[in-house]
Order: structure tokens, then C-alpha cells, then sequence
């Protein structure tokens, strides 16, 4: 085995490595996160999808729903399922809040409570103001 080669085992590019830990759902939604600049390694933004990561490179990934804190425990051979995918990092996201309940957000149901029954729903009527229709 030639230096070349010990090197690339432990080294990986960063599009590939993001594709393989099912962080994107393709090759080229991981580098158009790269070239956005939404990666930083160790503190640094990385731009360049060639950037090679290797175990022990701390990846922070703004990502739409929340920022991801990864760190790199073993490079990616193949994009498999989502048990294998998790051994290539240790993940070091804070868990996230939840948001306070905002007034102008519609009513949620519990889940399970399905309609409301008669009962409720002329109560509902006379706290909107709304006439009732069942006294004509």
C-alpha cells in the first residue's frame, strides 16, 4: 500500500462524506450546501467541495430546519441505510426548543379528540359570537 493510498483511506471529500452520512439526499445538494458556505470545519467555512474531512474534523451544517454539529468518526465507502450511515459521526446538536405557543397560530387538537361533539361546538359558536342556527 503506497502513502497515496493510507492518506485517502483516512481522508474523504466533504460532498462525498455528507452524501454518505445521509446528511443530503444527493451528492449535488451537498455541494451546493458547501459552495454556499452553510459548512464550517473546525471553525473554518469551507467553499470548496474537494475540501477532504477526517475523523476528528467537527463539521457545524446550517441546514433549513436547524444547524447540525457533527463530528467525523470514520469515512463514508457507500450511501447505505440510515443504521450504517450514523457510525461515520458523533452527533453534538443541542436538542432543539420548543417554540411558545403564539396566538396568531390556529387551534390544535389533542391528537385523538377528532370533532368536536355538539356540546362543544355550541360552545365554540357562543365564544365566536356566532348565532344559533338550531333555535329557528
Amino acid at each position: 500500500m503506497d502513502d497515496k493510498q493510507s492518506q485517502s483511506g483516512s481522508r474523504q471529500r466533504i460532498d462525498k462524506w455528507l452524501f454518505f452520512a445521509r446528511v443530503a439526499k444527493s451528492r449535488s445538494l451537498a455541494q451546493d450546501r458547501v459552495t454556499a458556505g452553510h459548512v464550517s470545519v473546525n471553525g473554518q467555512k469551507v467553499r470548496q467541495v474537494s475540501y477532504q474531512v477526517k475523523p476528528g474534523d467537527r463539521l457545524e451544517i446550517a441546514m433549513p430546519e436547524r444547524d447540525l454539529i457533527l463530528v467525523v468518526k470514520l469515512p463514508g465507502e457507500r450511501r447505505g441505510p440510515y443504521e450504517e450511515a450514523k457510525l461515520l459521526y458523533e452527533d453534538l446538536t443541542p436538542p432543539s426548543e420548543k417554540k411558545p405557543f403564539s396566538p396568531s397560530e390556529p387551534g390544535v387538537r389533542a391528537p385523538g379528540a377528532g370533532r368536536p361533539t355538539k356540546k362543544e361546538r355550541r360552545a365554540l359558536d357562543d365564544l365566536r359570537g356566532e348565532p344559533d342556527w338550531s333555535a329557528d
